[in-house]
Parts: structure tokens; C-alpha cells; sequence
């Protein structure tokens, strides 16, 4: 390791550029991002050993475990990474026993090395980049749907393809198409672990959730992952011990098998950027159950817990037994406030609403297109996707502030919490803003807008639907890149566009998709409706 990175995955990526000093934006210091890179380039050289071997049964769990180990705030323990590293390259091993024996070496099973994609044209690393970074995305969503027991066959295989694809010398005409099979994947990923949740706990349900801590001890879960919720919530039941999601676990309270767990209270703080000021002399552990880990503070760091992939020096991790014991007796012994302590949403709000999943909203669906019919509503927004620190997010909440009373906000992602606690009213008993969930609850939006686009026999390009989204990490570049798939147009991206996008991959995103990045909610309201 030379002590210097590069990394420019993430949206606040250093200079809107790339992270290359001793440290990275996020807090990863140089040789964790080095470390990242050697895992990238030998989950490469496994994917390729299995072109004409057969794979074992643990090499695609291996795969996009650590595909999902390289995401933004997942893992900063280097101990970590070089075991896994190690896990790959015995994997490696076992399926080309013979390749360590060769004397003529074809360097077809060899790990690659990343700076041969760092070091690239602009336009071939561009699309790789994107190919990359959103099957990291697509990693994530198919890791929780295989925790759930779920597993789909185009997916897996496409792992494969797809790292192979970054080693190999190819145009930009060969790259586009891939690019786009990438979103075409997401898709069959998404619907793949809405399936899985939706079958494990239950259709989500429209649901107010309170902001307000209630005495005693409790635990604050975060991340994605339900069925790490379920178990914490089955060992902490008759225990006094109340539980409150965090981030992108909030829409946990929609799900008939989470929600009737009476001691599932409510949601703790905000989005995740603002969790080092909101968990500072928080009297609870805190349990992170996938990325949105932020560097932890000597303030808190006794009550952090991981478990799954996330991973930080010192911090205690719960394993696969998933023996919660040492975050109950954190929690017992913090004890909690002594009142209860009341919290708000950014704008002041005591509650905030989720659960309207596509099985809710298509529910209503005659309602809602009887609405539009009728002229109650006249304009549908998709505001949502990631949230961050970075200068300019505000945006959002001014964006949603200044809709016309009239439309409705569909959300999702922790963009939401930009504005999920205002009160906009509502529309013939809807609320105006309605999250649907997760970040792979994407799927509902789309669900929910083909099958708009189908009962006013129109296409989805031609529905009065903007999509106003915001990004951060590697699952918003998948979503977006099914966006595109799907052939979705006059997309509005911020705060900033992606710096791994070269410009001549911008102006082919902008002539052939009409994506625009944001500019002031005044006129890019004024655009949309014109």
C-alpha cells in the first residue's frame, strides 16, 4: 500500500472528482480503500476462474458479500478485508486447484488490478465504473433477499458476467449495453427481495410512526436488514427493553409481522449523516445492521454494535448466531432517559407516516386515477433516493415545500427525511406524501407508475410523473441505471451528477434520457410543469 486512494464512487466524493489523499470523505482511511480495491480485484479473478469451472455452493454468496463489503460506510476494519481477501483467494484455489502449479501462466483466473480501471480511458472507466458500482448496488438487495432464503438464477449469473467484464478490453459501444443490463437485473433483484420481505412479514401498511423516545431502556437498529430486526425483536420481547428504528429502517413499522411487536416503538432521529451529532451521549446501544455507518465517536462508542457486513475497528460484532445478548445488556444498563425524551423531524414535526408499499397505493388505485380524472390531482412527483451531508441537499425540502397542493409526493430512501415529518394535507383522504419504503422499494414506485401509465393507456414517459431524486452510494446508481432500462426519461439528478460520469457518457445520458442535474426548485418546478 502506497498510503494514497482513489475513489470517486460516492456522491461527496473530494472536489466532486475523487478521494486520493491518506483518507476518503466518508472517513476510510487510504489503506482501507486500497484493501477494498485488492477485494474488488480478486472478487474479479474468482468471477472469471468460474467462466469454464463449476462453481461451489458458497462462491455467489461469496461474491456478493463482497461486492456488498466495498459499498460506501459498510466496512472500515482492515482486519476484515485482508480475511476476506484471504476467503476469496481460497475459494479461488479450491475451484482451479491446478493454476498455482502452472509453469505458463494465462493469466485468465488472475486477480485483477484495479488501477488498470483507475488508469483507464475516461470513457471506458466511466461505463465500468458505472457496470461496477451499481452491481455493488445490486449486490446489497441480493444479499438480504439470500439471508431470507430467496435466490434468483439470471441474477447470480449476471455476478459473474459482469465482473468478468470489467477485466476485459472493450469499446464503448460493447460497454453500453451491459451498462443497461445492470438496471435490467437491479429490476429482477428488486422485485426478487420485495418478494422475499413481502412474504416473510407481511404486505406494508400505511402506519404513523412517533418521534418521541419513551422512558426506559431501549435499542436503536439501523440499516436494512428486517429480518435482523425480527430477531432482536424476538429476543428482546418481555424484557423492558423497547425498540426504535433509525435511517432506512423506518419503514420496519409497515410490516404486519414487525409492527405487531408492541415493544417496536417509533423512530430514533434522523437521516444517517446526522447520526455522530444524534448518538452523541445517546443512553442506548446502537445496532447497524448494513451500510450508513459513519466514523464513530469516542462520545458513543461503547454502544455501537454491528453485524451482517458492516464492520469497525474495535466495535463489538454480533455473527451469524445472531446472539443479540451483548446489546440487551448495553441496553439494561444504560438504562435509557429517565423521561420520556421528545424528538422532531428536520422541520419540526412530532410523527412521521410509511408503509404505502405498491400493494397499498394499487389498492386504491381507482381512487387515486378517479382523482386525476376528476382534476384532484394533477401532478405525481417521485421525490427520493439518498440522502448526505453535502451542501445544497435542502433543496429537497424546499422542492416538496413549493409542489403544488394539488400533486402528490411519492418517497422513499432516506431523501425522505428532507421533509417525511411536514404536513401537506391531503387528497380524497390520501396523504400528499407517501413513502413507500426502502431504497429497493423502488420497485413500488415503478409498479405504481406502469400501472398508471397502463390505466390511462399511455406510456410512463407521458404520465404526469416527474422523478426529482437524489444520490449518494452505489444502490442509487443501480436504481437509476433500471430507471434507464426501462426506458424513463427527463430524470432530475442532484445534488450533483456523479463524477465517475465522463462528459461524453453525460451527453449521451442527457440526448438519450433527458437527464438533467438540479438547479433551484423555482425553476426546475417551472420546467417540469410548464
Amino acid at each position: 500500500m502506497d498510503g494514497k486512494m482513489f475513489c470517486f464512487q460516492c456522491e461527496q466524493t473530494a472536489g466532486c472528482s475523487g478521494c486520493t489523499g491518506s483518507a476518503g470523505v466518508c472517513g476510510k482511511s487510504a489503506n482501507t480503500a486500497n484493501l477494498q480495491d485488492e477485494l474488488t480485484g480478486a472478487l474479479i479473478g474468482l468471477a472469471k476462474a468460474c467462466g469454464n469451472n463449476p462453481r461451489l455452493e458458497t462462491t455467489t454468496r461469496l461474491l456478493v458479500e463482497g461486492l456488498f463489503t466495498t459499498i460506501t460506510n459498510v466496512n472500515f476494519n482492515d482486519e476484515v478485508l485482508i480475511k476476506m481477501i484471504a476467503r476469496v483467494q481460497e475459494e479461488k484455489n479450491s475451484i482451479v486447484p491446478d493454476c498455482r502449479k502452472c509453469t505458463s501462466v494465462c493469466g485468465n483466473t488472475s486477480d485483477y488490478d484495479m488501477k488498470n480501471l483507475w488508469d483507464a480511458e475516461e470513457d471506458i472507466r466511466s461505463l465500468k465504473s458505472l457496470i461496477l458500482f451499481g452491481l455493488r448496488g445490486v449486490a446489497a438487495y441480493a444479499y438480504h433477499a439470500m439471508v431470507l432464503g430467496y435466490e434468483d438464477e439470471a441474477v447470480n449469473d449476471f455476478f459473474y458476467k459482469a465482473l468478468s467484464i470489467i477485466s476485459y478490453d472493450m469499446s464503448m459501444e460493447q460497454l453500453l449495453p451491459v451498462v443497461l443490463e445492470v438496471g435490467e437485473i437491479n429490476l429482477k433483484c428488486m422485485e426478487l427481495l420485495d418478494k422475499a420481505n413481502t412474504t416473510a412479514f407481511g404486505t406494508p401498511k400505511p402506519t404513523r410512526v412517533p418521534l418521541t423516545i419513551e422512558k426506559g431502556p431501549f435499542i436503536v437498529v439501523t440499516g436494512h436488514d428486517l429480518y435482523d430486526l425480527k430477531q432482536l425483536l424476538e429476543q428482546t420481547k418481555d424484557k423492558g427493553i423497547n425498540l426504535y428504528t433509525h435511517g432506512e429502517m423506518l419503514p420496519a413499522h409497515g410490516y404486519p409481522e414487525l409492527k405487531k411487536y408492541r415493544h417496536l416503538k417509533g423512530n430514533f432521529g434522523t437521516a444517517w449523516q446526522n447520526q455522530q451529532k444524534e448518538f452523541d451521549d445517546l443512553p442506548a446501544p446502537i445496532l447497524f445492521t448494513t451500510n450508513c455507518l459513519m466514523p464513530v465517536k469516542k462520545s458513543y462508542a461503547d454502544r455501537v454494535f454491528t453485524t451482517e457486513v458492516v464492520s469497525y475497528p474495535e466495535m463489538v460484532h454480533i455473527g451469524e448466531d445472531k446472539d443479540f445478548t451483548p446489546v440487551i445488556e448495553k441496553s439494561l444498563e444504560l438504562g435509557g432517559y429517565g423521561e420520556d425524551h421528545e424528538m422532531t423531524g428536520i422541520n419540526g414535526g412530532k410523527e412521521v407516516m410509511t408503509g404505502f408499499s405498491h400493494g397499498t397505493v394499487l389498492g386504491v388505485a381507482d381512487q387515486v386515477i378517479d382523482a386525476v380524472k376528476q382534476g384532484a390531482i394533477s401532478h405525481f412527483f417521485l421525490v427520493g433516493g439518498c440522502d448526505g451531508a453535502k451542501t445544497g441537499r435542502n433543496y429537497y425540502t424546499d422542492f416538496v415545500k413549493q409542489t403544488p397542493k394539488d400533486s402528490m409526493i411519492l418517497t422513499l430512501a432516506c431523501g425522505k427525511y428532507r421533509f417525511n415529518d411536514l404536513d401537506l394535507g391531503t387528497i380524497g383522504g390520501l396523504p400528499r406524501i407517501m413513502d413507500m419504503g426502502q431504497c429497493n422499494d423502488a420497485f413500488s414506485a415503478i409498479k405504481v407508475a406502469v400501472a398508471l401509465a397502463e390505466a390511462f393507456d399511455c406510456s410512463v414517459n407521458e404520465l404526469p410523473l416527474s422523478m426529482v431524486l437524489s444520490w449518494y452510494e452505489q444502490k442509487a446508481v443501480c436504481i437509476l441505471l433500471t430507471l434507464l432500462h426501462l426506458g424513463i426519461k427527463n430524470i432530475t439528478l442532484g445534488p450533483s451528477l456523479p463524477a465517475f460520469l465522463s462528459p461524453n457518457v453525460v451527453t449521451f445520458l442527457v440526448e438519450n434520457y433527458g437527464i438533467s442535474p438540479i438547479t433551484t426548485p423555482e425553476e426546475d418546478l417551472k420546467k417540469i410543469l410548464g
